[in-house]
């Protein structure tokens, strides 16, 4: 999976050649959850409480970013890197 950013244990990343609606993985331990870009929400799998909300607040921060990087996953170019939480 390209990662896009990397905090507390989370990484998150786009695949290339992913459709359906934007969305990004979240990966903490042996956790996983496909998480909506637009709204936020756990589209699949699940992440524990503590690391879906600070998930959900760096997405809240990136929201334009994550917008970006899954046009150009699409279009099979180059990921843009995002800051992480902190």
């Amino acid at each position: 999976m390209p990662e896009l950013s990397r905090f507390f244990g989370i990484v998150v990343g786009i695949f290339y050649r992913e459709h359906g609606r934007p969305h990004f993985h979240a990966v903490y331990g042996e956790f996983e959850a496909v998480i909506d870009i637009e709204s936020g929400n756990v589209i699949s799998g699940e992440l524990p409480k503590r690391a879906l909300n600070l998930v959900s607040e760096w997405r809240d921060s990136h929201i334009g970013e994550l917008k970006e990087d899954w046009e150009l996953a699409r279009q099979q170019k180059a990921l843009k890197k995002i800051p992480p939480l902190e």
